[in-house]
């Protein structure tokens, strides 16, 4: 924890000041513009996808330099006089009021004088990393341009000298926060290579160089989404889909593991359609759903006569496979009467139905999947072990949507997308704060069960309407904190937590009342539990809590 504390901001945000007779916001003497953080992604996209990310990334820098310079002079009004740490952290603190990004100090060492500074920093929640990641997927570098930008500029401005910020972590790359680290460029052992991103460059004479790049980025791009079934970009998504694409073109058998619900029939039929034997039968086999004692039947078929019932001969899935594609779902549950023929088949090439003398060769590619633990069903004995290794050359295994939360945007735009036009219905899209629910979302089912919760949205969001978080029943939303909002006077200013009296000072009230905050907790987690009538579930969601949490102070307040 940073033992650096940030002043109370209202004389900041008393700057900020809305004019509803001329349509004008003002930052102190600036004019400020409120804009869409999915504009500026779309922009950012465009700047990318244009002049490629070198160029990108020295406009966005240089732009968030400018915006630095003009918060600093504000810094040097409203602080200038007083404490020389509150005077710089007007920067980090206008950063979060303008909404760009959380900013944690880490430490600071700041001598005008000497024109000495080191500062460090941690970021949540940068909107320019969330936008990257949403667009391109995770990378192997940082991505903050434009806010690594206004921390230079706004530090140039205040100490008077060219302070260099760099991004040391980046959340875009999988980190859980960004940090920064700024000191006078000199310092940087690579300062000749970074300052280039604070220089003004000509795009239209990189136009020329660029274009060969953007065309083999591209192909490249075209390559990885070959197949549309298949929608991530997510580092241990995109590993399993490039295991996919390599064993494609072969005859390998390919175990997909995985938890319920992640996708591993849609990667048995990318593999299927990637491989020369697309254009022959891909058939499908649910090994749970069929009963023990048809399971051999519908696997390798049955000869007229071989049981009661048995009144014409029929053949089997790996008969109707036969130069395609066959793919075993829940392949631990076969009996293990079925898992010798399937070992047989394996080795063999050819099956024997039910009830005949005679073996049949087939030619078929098999894909098993299953989410048991084979090793451990092996070592029970419920799973033969040399059918165990026969299957297991090649594994893949299909990480759960909760390690790849950022590949739910793009999942949840196409599922919206397809359930409109399966129900015939306009929807807008889904919210900011519906999105935030999702990506809070455990997902214990994955993709089949966002598959569900965005159907259910899709039905229930008004025609040419968004899709809001109560449409969704994934349980507790994140809940808002105070917030800043506009007065009749034309300033921002503060407001209780949703949800609090209007008008109300509850800390002051609670304060008042001579109430001691253990008696305090206690009264409020059971007026929860009467409000749910008894059901600690709902009564935790109340209080933004968690079941076990709320079952913690509860035991501890009795």
């Amino acid at each position: 924890m940073s033992s650096i504390r940030y002043p109370e901001d209202s004389d900041l945000r008393r700057l900020l000041r809305f004019s509803s007779e001329d349509s004008l916001i003002w930052l102190g003497e600036h004019r400020m513009v409120l804009l869409h953080a999915g504009a500026l992604s779309e922009l950012r996209k465009e700047l990318i996808e244009s002049v490629g990310m070198e160029q990108a990334r020295r406009i966005l820098t240089r732009m968030g330099f400018a915006s630095g310079l003009r918060d600093a002079e504000l810094a040097r009004k409203v602080r200038g006089a007083g404490d020389l740490v509150d005077a710089f952290v007007v920067g980090p603190q206008l950063h979060m009021l303008e909404g760009s990004v959380q900013v944690e100090p880490v430490r600071l060492e700041v001598n005008r004088g000497s024109k000495q500074f080191y500062g460090e920093f941690l970021w949540h929640h940068s909107w320019e990393a969330e936008a990257h990641v949403q667009t391109f997927g995770e990378v192997d570098h940082p991505v903050c341009w434009m806010q690594i930008g206004y921390a230079s500029g706004y530090t140039t401005a205040f100490m008077g000298e060219f302070i260099l910020f760099k991004e040391m972590e980046c959340s875009a790359t999988g980190a859980p926060h960004c940090r920064i680290i700024g000191r006078p460029v000199d310092e940087w052992p690579d300062a000749d290579a970074l300052r280039t991103y604070f220089e003004a460059d000509s795009i239209v004479g990189r136009l020329l160089e660029l274009r060969d790049e953007m065309e083999a980025m591209r192909r490249s791009i075209a390559c990885r989404n070959k197949s549309p079934s298949l929608i991530g970009n997510c580092a241990t998504f995109l590993h399993a889909y490039d295991l996919a694409v390599k064993a494609a073109p072969t005859s390998v058998t390919v175990l997909l593991l995985g938890e319920t619900g992640v996708g591993k029939e849609r990667f048995a039929r990318a593999l299927h359609d990637l491989s020369p034997r697309h254009s022959a039968p891909f058939v499908a086999v649910n090994c749970a759903a069929l009963p023990d004692e048809l399971i051999e039947s519908e696997l390798f078929g049955v000869e007229r006569g071989a049981f009661t019932g048995a009144h014409a001969s029929r053949a089997g899935k790996f008969e109707r496979a036969d130069g395609g594609t066959l793919f075993l779902d829940e392949l631990g549950e076969l009996p293990l009467s079925a898992q010798a023929k399937l070992l047989r088949v394996l080795q063999e090439g050819e099956i024997e139905r039910l009830g005949d003398e005679r073996s049949r060769k087939v030619n078929v590619r098999l894909v098993a999947a299953t989410n048991v633990n084979l090793q451990e069903a092996v070592a029970a004995g419920r799973f033969r072990r040399d059918l165990f290794y026969r299957l297991n050359v090649y594994p893949i295994t299909i990480p759960p949507l909760r390690e790849r939360v950022a590949d739910i945007p793009p999942l949840v735009e196409a599922m919206v997308a397809r359930f409109c036009t399966l129900h015939d219905k306009r929807v807008a899209g889904v919210t900011d704060k519906a999105m935030r629910a999702l990506k809070a979302h455990a997902w214990p089912g994955n993709v089949r069960e966002l598959e569900n919760v965005i159907e259910r949205g899709v039905i229930l969001a008004p025609h040419n309407g968004w899709i809001e978080a109560e449409h969704l029943f994934v349980g507790a939303v994140p809940q808002e904190s105070a917030h800043a909002s506009l007065g009749e006077d034309g300033l921002v200013a503060s407001r209780p937590a949703a949800g609090a009296p209007a008008g109300t000072d509850l800390p002051d009230a609670v304060l008042d009342s001579g109430m001691s905050l253990d008696s305090l907790e206690n009264e409020l987690l059971q007026r929860a539990v009467r409000r749910a009538n008894g059901n600690l579930s709902a009564a935790a969601r109340l209080l933004g809590l968690t079941r076990p949490q709320l079952n913690y102070r509860l035991k501890k307040n009795t």
